[in-house]
């Protein structure tokens, strides 16, 4: 039999798609003799404001064997246990996506439909007190999860809050002393074989060519390869997610330091603010159609709470994804393949996503149809899944006080997240994905957190009698309030353990 392996990969770009990339190649691909390349230009630089992260990155970090406590002090990271968001439903509300579910099940029933109960009762009380990490969160206290099944200190998953550029910096160390091989130089030209269409080989700005069986495009917004040679094209999502740009730009750390991220809706768009140990990460995402650039500039810095460290930085995009993630033998991967706003902290994982698709369906030299079919159907899903979750925040709100919060209010929904709403309307149902990053507590958070209320709940929590109902929740808010109580002060936390940094003591 021939051996058809890939023997070679050239991964175009390199910020934090291009170095996770080489990463996880270096480290699962290792003993197969498959020779990783890196190229990126210092010249160009990354777009690198992406700070905030979900649980899944533990995993990806974990597979790599990288220590949480290096991790942190080598990326200035702090915990995060959700995201909370203000003025979203109506100016003046606020709550928290958490990493973790609302109260345990009862009979396999949701906990929030007994909350739903409580409420018809006349109970005027919050799902969020029945969350561990919502009520530490607020109380900017962070634990890992206990290890004793069924306490709620162990009922939640935790993420990073951290500078993506220094995570890019620590990856190529990473990548490098296992193999993967950096070339510094500007790619100005892409060389496809006569037969195929393939990408045989690409020129940079001092004539060298570097060839490779594979090619993995982290380009960027560019999207050099999988775009500008091989001309995938581009699915516009804009409208339904018509912000198109934003401004970033880091501040001092002032005050308490919060486990969590937070994103402010403004009048057209939003605001992110992302604690690190040694700074803040702030942002503006607008739709320019609804405000000048100058004006959300000003709305930004009008709104920081601390000292700018640098000027602000703007950044345009269009929303949506390519056709084709994986052409021929191109793989596109991070903003390469597409861009959707960071409301729910996606970016690197949409990377991750590309990632562990490209590793599960990794080619050989013949570069099968139904192994690239497969990749991007379920590339696709994923992307498609993330749109409507990020659209939910947008249409599950009842302000109409500027231009584009009415836009949204008169806008036709995809059919999927038409369907998923209209079913939750109904009784408080969350049709499950089997693709789909945001699990039923994630949308229930939203929904509920954003105003939007089911016209029942499950018929089955009639079961439980009244006074045994109240008595259970009050015990489980008790339980929650006390666990809370006795978790340690976020930064103390961490300056108590190896993970500490540039946070000051």
């Amino acid at each position: 039999m021939t051996d058809r392996r890939v023997t070679s990969a050239c991964i175009v770009g390199g910020g934090t798609a291009g170095w996770m990339t080489a990463a996880a190649l270096a480290n699962r691909l290792a003993g197969l003799g498959v020779r990783v390349r890196l190229i990126e230009s210092e010249e160009i630089g990354t777009v690198g404001v992406g700070e905030a992260t979900l649980p899944h990155i533990r995993a990806f970090n974990a597979t790599l064997g990288i220590a949480e406590p290096e991790l942190m002090r080598a990326t200035e990271a702090t915990y995060k246990l959700g995201i909370e968001f203000c003025d979203w439903g109506r100016i003046g509300d606020r709550y928290i996506h958490p990493f973790g579910n609302y109260g345990p099940e009862e009979d396999g029933i949701p906990f929030y439909h007994q909350w739903l109960r409580l409420r018809a009762m006349g109970d005027a009380g919050r799902l969020d007190d029945y969350s561990y990490p919502v009520i530490a969160a607020e109380q900017n206290r962070f634990r890992h999860p206990a290890s004793e099944p069924g306490r709620v200190e162990s009922s939640f998953g935790y993420a990073y809050q951290f500078d993506a550029s220094l995570y890019a910096a620590f990856l190529r160390r990473y990548a490098e002393t296992r193999g993967v091989e950096r070339i510094e130089g500007k790619v100005v030209d892409v060389a496809l074989d006569g037969e195929g269409g393939f990408v045989r080989d690409v020129t940079l700005a001092d004539g060298r060519t570097i060839g490779a069986e594979l090619f993995i495009d982290c380009s960027g917004f560019r999207g050099l390869l999988i775009e500008g040679a091989l001309q995938s094209g581009y699915d516009d999502w804009s409208r339904w997610l018509p912000c198109d740009r934003a401004v970033a730009v880091p501040t001092e750390s002032r005050g308490p330091l919060g486990p969590y991220t937070r994103a402010t809706a403004r009048t057209a768009g939003w605001q992110w603010r992302i604690p690190l140990q040694h700074r803040v990460g702030n942002g503006h995402v607008y739709c320019s159609d609804f405000i000048s650039d100058d004006e959300a500039e000003r709305q930004l810095v009008d709104h920081l709470d601390a000292p700018m460290q640098a000027n602000p930085r703007r950044l345009r995009f269009t929303t949506g994804r390519r056709r084709d993630f994986w052409k021929r033998n191109v793989v596109a991967i991070g903003l390469a393949s597409g861009f959707l706003e960071p409301l729910e902290s996606t970016s690197i994982h949409l990377i991750q996503d590309g990632i562990t698709e490209l590793l599960a369906l990794f080619p050989d030299r013949d570069f099968a149809a139904e192994d690239i079919d497969e990749y991007n159907r379920r590339m696709a899903l994923h992307f498609e899944r993330v749109r409507d979750f990020l659209l939910l925040h947008y249409v599950a709100t009842e302000r109409d006080d500027s231009p584009m919060w009415r836009h949204f209010r008169a806008l036709t929904l995809p059919d999927s997240l038409a369907h998923k709403i209209d079913t939750w309307r109904t009784r408080g149902y969350v049709v499950p994905y089997q693709f789909g990053l945001f699990l039923p507590p994630s949308w229930v958070a939203v929904m509920l957190g954003q105003r939007l209320m089911p016209g029942a709940y499950d018929p089955r929590v009639e079961m439980i009698a009244p006074d045994a109902l109240a008595a259970q929740a009050a015990a489980l808010r008790a339980e929650v309030a006390g666990a809370v109580q006795a978790t340690p002060d976020h930064a103390d936390y961490i300056r108590r353990s190896p993970a500490a940094a540039g946070l000051a003591a």
